[in-house]
């Protein structure tokens, strides 16, 4: 905090911590590795941009409407999300739904789907816009909590911007508006407290590299790369996880990894992270109230809604 009692930029936020020194946690069964699988339904606008394109415009002249951009993400509204409901179905694993706040209205059939399998529903914006470009954060956000707990029975307590965006009152209009942790900040293997005015928020491991938006979107691997990726990761999290447990994050998308020629390396993926021993498949908000519980003093309360 500043003299002021404001608080000190984003970056102070967050005390640096060696994750050599921090202290020896316990999972579940004592798994040595917290895996949580992300995905993530956004609502994009045919009228504006694409938020990502699969297809340059035509003569390097973007164009609106952007069909065949558009086009490409409603695929996976129609058709990918179903594949990837029924690869984690079959494998019973319940994934942490990140969701713009508007797709239950205007994808109902998509979110009551997430809802019926019982999976977490966290705050991914209202629409698919970055928190930079909106007018108005509080009230976006605001919407979000109150439109997702209209339709699933609960509010979120977990959040996800667009991109990962945030300006430097994001945080503090989450914590105000009773969201518990955050995926938006990619700095360690473990869970830890972000500060904000309305205090402490936590943060809990998301993913840049293992996110099929960078594999397919960005770097263009090839069909099997995010699976291959994904397995690197687990393999070394997994050797770590013996001196202390660590936090994977698998993020997905419907147009990306709910597609015909990618989609067997998905449920490839997770066959092989669920057959190893020592393995807590998690929501995100499981692993926050986990976290909150293994570094609680005897004394202090509990600040977790599950």
């Amino acid at each position: 905090m500043s003299q002021s009692g404001t608080l000190t930029p984003l970056s102070a936020r967050v005390p640096y911590q060696a994750f050599v020194d921090r202290p020896r946690l316990r999972l579940p069964g004592d798994a040595r590795v917290a895996v949580w699988v992300i995905v993530n339904v956004e609502e994009w606008s045919i009228e504006r941009p694409m938020p990502r394109t699969v297809l340059p415009a035509p003569m390097g002249q973007p164009l609106l409407p952007d069909l065949p951009n558009w086009a490409w993400h409603e695929y996976g509204m129609r058709v990918g999300f179903w594949r990837l409901l029924a690869a984690l179905q079959k494998r019973g694993i319940r994934a942490t739904f990140a969701v713009n706040g508007n797709v239950c209205n205007s994808y109902p059939r998509v979110a009551a789907a997430a809802r019926d399998a019982d999976w977490e529903f966290m705050g991914h914006g209202f629409v698919q816009r970055p928190m930079h470009h909106l007018e108005d954060q509080r009230r976006a956000i605001a919407d979000t909590v109150s439109t997702i707990e209209a339709f699933a029975g609960r509010p979120p307590v977990g959040w996800e911007s667009p991109g990962l965006t945030e300006t430097e009152e994001t945080l503090d209009l989450l914590a105000e508006a009773g969201i518990e942790y955050v995926a938006n900040w990619v700095i360690d293997d473990l869970p830890c407290e972000i500060k904000t005015k309305h205090g402490a928020i936590l943060s809990v491991p998301y993913t840049v590299e293992t996110n099929d938006i960078v594999l397919h979107a960005v770097q263009h691997q090839p069909s099997d790369g995010f699976k291959k990726r994904c397995i690197d990761q687990f393999d070394r999290l997994y050797q770590e996880g013996t001196e202390n447990v660590r936090v994977m994050a698998i993020s997905t998308h419907p147009y990306l990894t709910g597609v015909p020629h990618r989609i067997r390396y998905f449920e490839e993926l997770l066959d092989y992270i669920v057959g190893h021993d020592g393995v807590a498949v998690m929501t995100g908000a499981e692993i926050a109230d986990w976290y909150r519980n293994a570094t609680r003093s005897p004394a202090s309360p509990s600040s977790g809604r599950g």
